[in-house]
Parts: structure tokens; C-alpha cells; sequence
């Protein structure tokens, strides 16, 4: 499938004692999505009462590469479910969009029935792909607030870009609509983006955000690409997120 080849890029899995190398208190989880598919991730608990980030992490690679991200968050008092879609890491299965949502709907699910987290105290996150995942989660669940980096409006608008219009559905069975998904929501929402990011321009992110209701925060991280966002914003990128996310859990 081309989907493999053009979107879907996880890496290997490492056993490594991650917790050791990161200094964070990872605990494992399985979360069984239906009869086939098990998704594997990390809950990072920063202690009872403090605000829960569900991050759906972009197209490449897996958990363990978003371990340094993750601790900053943590140390702002922010505890964070990240997990690995169908095929990623340790996860099972095969990724598809329709996988992918359920994945993240299971996530969340095993969030407010496990963990016993109320909605009032949880962010959903997505990163590039990620946002158009986190943006159906929105959708279909409620939460706080959302927040988005790096994000693309549909997989159309990304082969506008990228090859010149070619219309997506010759090539892969992928919408990833996201502009579509944010006029339908009411949260708040933080939308980040490097205004040197050339894998997906900035000017593609701003297509998001103007497609979303109010109330929304643009917030542009000056000589940042597509990957290096955190560690270009540095403080300010922390204090962004940690501002909204309060706000959020404060309406």
C-alpha cells in the first residue's frame, strides 16, 4: 500500500529501560482497541488533580523518540498518555486512518474508565498527523481543550504541496480532513506552528486554525521547522502550552 511508503513511517522498537534513560515515572500500558489490535504506550502521572495530556504523536517513528518532550511537560506538573498507533512500536496490528482514530478513541476511553480522569482535566494533543487524529478525538469526545503542531488541513492540501495537486485518492486511501473536523468544535484550541517548517508551510497550519470557531491562540515559533518546534520555542514554547492549558481547565 502507498500509504506505507508516503505517510505511515514507524521505526523499530528498542528495549531499552527507558524510565532509567529518561528519568520519568513510565508506567506500560496495553490498551486493548477490539478483538485484534493492541496499542502499547506510557502514562507519566505528575500526581492526582494536575491537568492529563493525550498525545498522538506524527506519522514517523515511535513513543520512545518524544521521551525529552515528554519529561518537560512533566516537569510543569502535566501528566501525559502517550501511546504508539496499530504498527508503531509495540503496538500490533496495521495502520490505516479509520485504525488510527479508533486507537486514539481506545486511549481515551481507557483514560476516563481506567484512570478515572474526568474530561474537565484532559488536553488532547496531536502533532502533525497526530493533529488531524487528536482532531477527530475532539469530535467525537469531550475534553478541555486541544492542541495542535505542525497541522495540515487534509492529506489533499498536503498533495497540493508536495506533488503539485495530484488528486490523493489516486495514490492512497487517506483523508485525514482535518480542517472539516475543527468547524464542528467548541474547546479551546492552541494551534503551533515553525514558520520554517518545509514540510508542512505554516501557511497550511493558519488553514487550520481559520478554519476553527473561537476561542483559538495562533502561536508561531520564529526559525522552527516541522520537527524541532519544542527545542527551537524552548521556555516560551513550554509556558504557551502550560498558559493554555490552564486556562483551559479553568473555564
Amino acid at each position: 500500500m502507498l500509504e506505507s511508503v508516503f505517510v505511515f513511517q514507524p521505526s523499530p522498537w528498542e528495549d531499552r529501560n527507558w524510565a532509567q534513560l529518561s528519568g520519568l515515572p513510565l508506567e506500560e500500558v496495553w490498551i486493548p482497541v477490539d478483538g485484534e489490535v493492541t496499542v502499547f504506550g506510557w502514562f507519566i502521572d505528575a500526581g492526582p488533580n494536575h491537568p492529563v495530556l493525550l498525545w498522538c504523536h506524527g506519522n514517523a517513528g515511535n513513543i520512545s523518540h518524544r521521551l525529552e518532550n515528554i519529561r518537560r511537560l512533566f516537569q510543569r506538573g502535566i501528566s501525559v498518555l502517550i501511546f504508539d498507533y496499530r504498527g508503531y512500536g509495540r503496538s500490533t496490528g496495521e495502520p490505516s486512518e479509520t485504525g488510527l482514530y479508533q486507537d486514539a478513541l481506545a486511549s481515551y476511553d481507557y483514560l476516563i474508565q481506567a484512570r478515572k480522569i474526568v474530561p474537565e482535566r484532559l488536553i488532547l494533543f496531536g502533532r502533525s498527523l497526530g493533529a488531524g487524529v487528536a482532531g477527530e478525538v475532539a469530535v467525537q469526545r469531550p475534553s478541555a481543550g486541544l492542541i495542535m503542531e505542525g497541522a495540515f488541513p487534509s492529506i489533499q492540501a498536503m498533495s497540493d504541496h508536495l506533488y503539485f495537486g495530484l488528486p490523493a485518492r489516486w495514490v492512497m486511501d487517506l483523508d485525514f480532513n482535518l480542517a472539516q473536523k475543527v468547524r464542528s468544535l467548541q474547546v479551546p484550541l492552541l494551534v503551533i506552528h515553525g514558520d520554517q517548517d518545509a514540510i508542512v508551510p505554516m501557511a497550511l497550519g493558519k488553514q487550520v486554525f481559520d478554519a476553527a470557531n473561537h476561542p483559538k491562540q495562533w502561536y508561531v515559533v520564529s526559525g522552527a521547522g516541522h520537527n524541532d518546534v519544542p527545542f527551537i520555542g524552548r521556555e516560551s514554547y513550554f509556558e504557551t502550552i502550560d498558559s493554555f492549558i490552564h486556562k483551559a481547565l479553568s473555564r
